[in-house]
């Protein structure tokens, strides 16, 4: 069953620069793009079920800002690659009046006082913001159950998983509700929507996109269809906030980068890519830990790998540098964490959270002081595996996850909650080493599942990572 794919057209699948040139001369206005957005939400949400808090009645917010964008586009006089345009950010992002239950049915969730760093950068840029997402409970399941929110489904199957924990941002971009949407990621929960809904995304270095609530690995970043909307989103939300300690210095380029050193001409909109010559790949389709690779998502690594060497690239195949212990030990460190979530609850609210979540959290119940610290130590040394296997390289090539997209009702990819995550041994390590890492959408299993790859750089090299991302996506699509 199919609901909606990226081969449909409409103002609400049109991208970031197609909606910013039309607006510029004058063949449609934002007011009549959201409008799009909102016969497309109509349509496919009672069965996709990605928005919480939407904004979408007359004379809302959003439609009052997608007038004040027409208005400065009439004048000439527009605010960047984002003016008009129709976005949305994850629940756990904050928005100034609006109830962030972080995914869970427990309590009364509490309501922001004021708007994350990301949402103000929004505003700013004449975004025209109309609804937050939904995700699992805290965000520590990879799909779209939630004891809050029910089911969130893939608009290109609705059998299957979003992904997660950006489950209603992935679904979102996938269904076409605009072309850009904001996620977090402490362990893949922004890449791996990427892969099973077929979606390009980046989670950025660590620090990049500021947060007002900083933490170990967590990163923010957009969800989209395509490569230059991403780079689009981080021109705007890729900026400094004082309220993010963890924040990096200014960026002031564009997000983009030559890539190659070779000579040539410069590479035209919509020509074939530019020579990777010299650029330097490694690629593995093993983690080292959690699940085995499935051989059709292993192939489509090999495959990419492949392109990307017939376009100059240098690859060179390396060992997994992730190990059993390295998985358990951050699985751990999470479950401690989140036990005390649930223990701060009130004794008649822990029951309202999903039982498989219940069930992780309450591992972490009895582990010690002494080993918390040891699991805190193990993720440094996450880092310096992660950082010491890939120093070496430009970029390194992946798997996302190590299986395709699994039933939209499983919360996990396996079913023993007492297991580390199987899944996230390709994208945990980028997380702790602060690297960034963006997936692009590469191919299918025999049964039409979409698999993506993961391209991960060195830290700050956001704009490296997501000019070879948009280089293969013109491969792939040549």
């Amino acid at each position: 069953m199919h609901t909606h794919t990226p081969a449909s057209h409409g103002l609400a699948d049109l991208g970031t620069a197609e909606l910013v040139a039309g607006y510029r001369s004058g063949a449609f206005t934002p007011v009549e793009v959201l409008e799009a957005v909102r016969r497309r939400v109509e349509e496919l949400e009672p069965t996709v079920n990605a928005l919480w808090a939407g904004d979408l009645d007359d004379g809302s917010a959003a439609w009052a800002a997608a007038e004040e964008a027409g208005r400065r586009y009439a004048a000439g006089t527009p605010r960047g690659p984002l003016d008009g345009v129709p976005v949305t950010v994850k629940e756990n992002i904050a928005r100034k009046g609006v109830a962030k239950p972080a995914g869970h049915a427990a309590g009364v969730p509490p309501v922001a006082e004021a708007d994350a760093p990301i949402v103000a950068r929004l505003h700013e840029a004449g975004a025209v913001l109309f609804s937050s997402t939904v995700m699992p409970d805290w965000g520590m399941l990879s799909s779209g159950v939630s004891s809050r929110h029910g089911i969130t489904r893939s608009p290109l199957d609705p059998t299957l998983t979003t992904g997660g924990s950006s489950s209603g941002a992935g679904a979102a971009a996938a269904a076409g509700y605009g072309p850009v949407h904001i996620g977090s990621d402490i362990g893949g929960s922004i890449r791996l929507p990427g892969t099973w809904l077929g979606l390009a995304t980046l989670k950025p270095s660590f620090g990049r996109v500021p947060l007002d609530a900083p933490y170990l690995g967590r990163c923010a970043g957009p969800l989209a269809r395509r490569v230059s909307d991403l780079r689009a989103a981080m021109q705007v939300i890729g900026r400094p906030d004082v309220r993010d300690v963890s924040e990096l210095p200014p960026y002031h380029g564009d997000y983009s980068r030559p890539l190659s050193a070779a000579p040539g001409p410069a590479q035209a909109p919509g020509s074939r890519p530019a020579s990777l010559e010299g650029v330097r790949i490694a690629w593995h389709t093993d983690a080292g830990c959690g699940a085995s690779t499935d051989p059709e998502v292993a192939e489509v690594v090999v495959r990419t790998a492949e392109l990307l060497r017939d376009a100059g690239a240098e690859l060179t195949e390396i060992p997994p540098f992730m190990d059993p212990g390295l998985l358990a030990d951050v699985d751990r460190f999470w479950r401690v964490r989140s036990w005390g979530d649930l223990r701060a609850l009130p004794v008649e609210e822990q029951h309202r959270i999903l039982p498989h979540v219940a069930q992780w959290c309450q591992a972490g119940a009895d582990v010690s002081g002494v080993e918390v610290l040891r699991c805190y130590h193990s993720i440094q040394q996450m880092r310096e595996a992660a950082i010491a296997a890939t120093a070496a390289y430009d970029f390194v090539l992946s798997p996302v996850a190590p299986m395709a997209a699994f039933p939209a009702e499983q919360p996990m990819p396996f079913l023993d909650p007492s297991v580390p995550m199987t899944h996230i041994g390709f994208t945990v390590p980028y997380n702790m080493s602060e690297q960034p890492a963006a997936t692009v959408d590469a191919g299918a299993t025999a049964d039409g599942r979409r698999v993506g790859v993961q391209l991960a750089g060195r830290r700050f090299d956001d704009a490296g990572v997501l000019s070879l991302a948009e280089v293969l996506e013109g491969l792939l699509s040549g």
